[in-house]
């Protein structure tokens, strides 16, 4: 069947999209918007012409859509109401015109984000929608217009508020359980893929099937309570992965990454990391300052995470805390090294935010590299996953065991 003809069977089923303008920043608006379900992004379409570049979107509902920019670097950041991008995988990858890449996804519960990164500092000169030629789907245009420096600083400074970091929600506190909690962090998600292979494989939806499987694990046991940050494909900062570790009150975090590095076919194997002031080696703190980025990628402004660390006893906490790390740490590599590929130096530190927790024992956990083929396939793997995730319960295991009866406690093994 011809694609035009796939295409206009698709648009029949679309609905109209109004446009409306609010003061100070570009609004677009629909009516009534009552129709179930998120809103559906079919294409995207950039196209330069001189000065001005027009970024197109084909949505199948009315939406309201909020622009504004940002620097360091510069960004323009397009805020949603929910919307299922249905992409090519290669989509926003490509560069045109004042538009050097884009990214697109969930960036809340109930909303989603594109922040679009600049070849130059531009300005929004206008949006319109107007209706496709089938009179069934309706285009959504966002025109970007070059710009001075002073001009664009002008307009960051104005819309600084729409992209202030949103808190995301909490878990409730309930009644202490007796158990040991432990947080899982599936690092990513939602408008942050964080790397990707040649395949189009991506971090983010790597990583959380593998926390899920993980989680699945301990619970089976019974001895845990185990938590998630995030259990489905969205954006969680960095603060709210902390926050949400410390107001459980959990006795361990595990965040679970996996690399990526350009030409790096034969740089692969798994690494554990603990937090540090200062990197144990160059290349962990590379890998530090790229995942300390997470909230620029999606498009919000988050200072430097507070050290948490104002007196004498919160100073001793953060020494115990990190020799508890560094315990767990060692018994992951104990138990990684029969069933994976270590990396040469296999135990690493850095100062990564996602370990700040001052009085929560957390570890980082690579496991493996996407740009290496060899690792990609073990990641892929059913089996592997599964020897990797009983080996990190065992760890996990030997680490309360040996914990809690320092305490005096009733250890976790028999």
């Amino acid at each position: 069947m011809p694609f035009s003809l796939i295409y206009r069977l698709f648009s029949l089923c679309l609905v109209t999209l109004a446009v409306a303008f609010g003061a100070g920043r570009a609004w677009a608006a629909g009516e009534g918007g009552k129709a179930a379900g998120p809103a559906i992004a079919a294409a995207v379409s950039v196209e330069a012409e001189g000065a001005k570049t027009r970024f197109k979107v084909t949505l199948s509902k009315a939406v309201a859509a909020q622009v504004s920019v940002m620097e360091r670097p510069d960004r323009v950041i397009v805020d949603l109401p929910e919307v299922a991008f249905h992409l090519p995988p290669e989509a926003g990858r490509g560069k045109e015109g004042l538009i050097a890449s884009y990214r697109y996804g969930l960036f809340a519960p109930g909303r989603s984000r594109v922040v679009m990164e600049l070849t130059q500092p531009a300005v929004v000169s206008g949006m319109t929608t107007a209706l496709d030629s089938t009179g069934a789907a309706t285009i959504l245009t966002i025109e970007l217009s070059r710009a001075e420096r002073e001009e664009f600083r002008r307009a960051a400074a104005e819309s600084s508020g729409a992209t202030k970091e949103v808190p995301a929600p909490l878990p409730v506190q309930e009644a202490r359980d007796s158990r040991p909690i432990i947080m899982i962090d599936p690092g990513h998600g939602g408008i942050d893929p964080g790397a990707a292979s040649s395949g189009n494989v991506v971090e983010k939806d790597l990583v959380l099937a593998f926390a899920q499987r993980l989680r699945q694990k301990l619970e089976e046991s019974g001895r845990y309570k185990v938590l998630m940050t995030r259990d489905h494909d969205v954006f969680i900062s960095l603060g709210d992965r902390v926050r949400a570790a410390r107001t459980a009150q959990a006795d361990l975090f595990i965040s679970i990454h996996a690399d990526s590095i350009a030409g790096g076919q034969d740089v692969r194997g798994l690494t554990v990391y603990t937090g540090a002031e200062r990197a144990s080696d160059a290349d962990s703190a590379r890998l530090a300052d790229r995942e300390n980025k997470a909230d620029a990628v999606a498009g919000i402004d988050s200072a430097d995470m507070p050290d948490d660390v104002s007196d004498i006893l919160m100073e001793l906490t953060l020494r115990e805390t990190r020799g508890f790390s560094h315990h767990f740490a060692t018994r992951l590599v104990g138990e990684f090294d029969s069933v994976a590929r270590l990396n040469k130096n296999p135990h690493r530190q850095a100062r990564f935010q996602v370990l700040r927790a001052h009085d929560v024992p957390s570890v980082l956990v690579e496991l493996g590299y996407l740009s290496s083929q060899k690792d990609l396939d073990l990641l892929m793997s059913e089996d592997w996953r599964g020897k990797m995730v009983s080996a990190m319960s065992v760890a996990v295991d030997r680490f309360f065991a040996a914990r809690l009866a320092r305490r005096g406690a009733a250890a976790v093994l028999p």
